[in-house]
């Protein structure tokens, strides 16, 4: 389907909770969020109505996010439900890792296609630092799980930040040489804890380019400018939602874990699918899709939406 400035939207982020056992300095306040009553979050039913409206919609990709999707009851069953949607071609989820050793072989089975792994830092006290709950080890095990079980091409996805990590980009090159992964360096959005972080942490995924200049251009793949060092395995993909906006060529909407469409992560503008079935569900997919914003501002100010990561979807 269209939006209304002519882009095609096949691509649905769907969120199945707003709940993480990390606490992310950039995602999520130390405290944590309000544990929602079980009302208030969408079923696995609803979940699944929604995501056959969305391919009813001309979705074609679903990814599954959270907070962290793996802490989710029910969430295998939801992905073979999933999986059965005639017309839905590729079935992804975003994680950060840590509960992969138990569920990556099972997700495998249920239909899951691809895995895209959040990974910030390969220095185990940053690691904690940055996650204020988590262990490296715990990730790395899930790494060695999800390969095992089949997952053959995974996606990193750094968050890029100043005087945190951009002293390990060279390491994470480095994992592109033997392995046949994607390390994907995300630039930091002024949004939720970080907006109003000093300029220095938000640096421009260009920063990478000047420092290892031998990286080689590779075919762009969605919203990724991508390379490859001479030789590697694996390759690296660059996303500058800041710097260098892809809006023009932005094919996503989003579904938070509360039933909510978002046309743009950064925009303030929501419209509510609970309660919704059948025509009138479809009908309110591709409303939400012809209103999608034709571009945030995050080159100008800090993202519109009043909501953290953790709630939207990452």
């Amino acid at each position: 389907m269209l939006d209304g400035c002519g882009r095609v939207v096949d691509y649905l982020r769907l969120s199945v909770t707003d709940l993480c056992n990390y606490r992310c300095q950039y995602c999520m306040p130390a405290q944590g969020v309000p544990k929602r009553a079980h009302r208030e979050i969408l079923s696995i039913e609803e979940l699944f109505e929604i995501a056959q409206a969305s391919v009813a919609c001309g979705v074609k990709k679903i990814r599954l996010t959270g907070g962290e999707p793996l802490v989710r009851r029910g969430l295998l069953d939801l992905c073979r439900l999933l999986r059965a949607i005639p017309g839905l071609e590729e079935l992804c989820l975003t994680t950060n890792g840590s509960l992969l050793p138990q569920l990556a072989a099972p997700l495998r089975r249920a239909g899951v296609d691809r895995l895209n792994i959040s990974l910030d830092t390969l220095r185990p006290e940053r690691f904690a630092a940055m996650t204020r709950l988590g262990q490296l080890s715990e990730v790395l095990q899930g790494v060695e799980a999800a390969e095992a079980a089949g997952f053959s091409r995974l996606k990193f996805d750094t968050v890029l930040i100043g005087g945190f990590n951009d002293d390990e980009i060279g390491d994470f090159l480095d994992l592109t040489r033997q392995h046949p992964w994607e390390i994907r360096f995300i630039e930091l959005m002024p949004m939720g804890p970080c907006s109003a972080w000093e300029a220095h942490r938000f640096l421009p995924a260009q920063t990478i380019l000047e420092r290892f200049p031998h990286l080689q251009p590779l075919q762009p793949q969605g919203v990724a400018r991508r390379f490859r060092l001479p030789g590697a395995q694996g390759t690296v993909g660059l996303i500058s939602p800041v710097s260098r906006e892809f809006c023009a060529g932005c094919r996503r909407i989003r579904v938070t874990a509360d039933g909510r469409l978002k046309g743009c992560l950064h925009s303030a503008e929501e419209l509510s699918l609970r309660n919704l079935h059948g025509q009138a569900l479809e009908d309110a997919i591709r409303q939400g899709i012809l209103q999608k914003p034709r571009h945030h501002h995050l080159s100008q100010r800090p993202s519109d939406t009043t909501r953290t990561m953790n709630e939207i979807g990452g």
